[in-house]
């Protein structure tokens, strides 16, 4: 399993174009996860699976998503509804309501990756507006039978290579 992970863009839409060409073909999913600033029938996000973020004014968007991509369940929402600027314990709780073994979040703008629990929590940064002295970013992240590899990219697709981060399997 392959997935693209992005969040806070804030109405720009050429990073996702970018990333949409780059990708589309090469990942199982694209999940964008909020504060895109766009219209839900934005073309841009056509084959982005997308949630409302807070300033995303579209209620078209849902504040949650639950995937299932190979077998796996992923929760994909802001974070700003699960206080993640202070804690992960909330959206924690909500990722094992629904059996999730991924969680995507961004609405910091600070990137990381955590195993908690045998759940990954990724918050991809932001490809428009990183905040804490990081590079503007998105996140790849790949699955295979014994681990999950978490690597991030700038928004020239540069490997941030002293960022990945790499799971076993439990």
């Amino acid at each position: 399993m392959k997935l693209l992970v992005v969040s806070d863009s804030h109405g720009e839409r050429n990073d996702l174009e970018q990333l949409n060409a780059k990708y589309l073909d090469d990942v199982d999913a694209m999940i964008h996860c909020g504060d895109s600033e766009l219209a839900a029938d934005d073309p841009t996000l056509q084959d982005f699976a997308v949630v409302a973020g807070n300033c995303d004014m579209d209620s078209r968007f849902p504040k949650e998503l639950i995937l299932e991509v190979d077998g796996s369940n992923i929760f994909v929402t802001h974070g700003h509804l699960h206080q993640i600027k202070s804690s992960l314990l909330s959206i924690s709780y909500k990722a094992k309501e629904h059996h999730a073994k991924f969680v995507f979040f961004g609405h910091s703008h600070l990137l990381g990756a955590e195993m908690i629990e045998g759940t990954l929590f990724v918050n991809p940064g932001s490809i428009s507006y990183p905040r804490g002295g990081n590079e503007r970013s998105y996140a790849i992240i790949e699955k295979n039978q014994i681990e999950i590899t978490v690597k991030f990219f700038n928004e020239t697709h540069k490997e941030l290579t002293h960022l990945t981060n790499t799971f076993e399997i439990e």
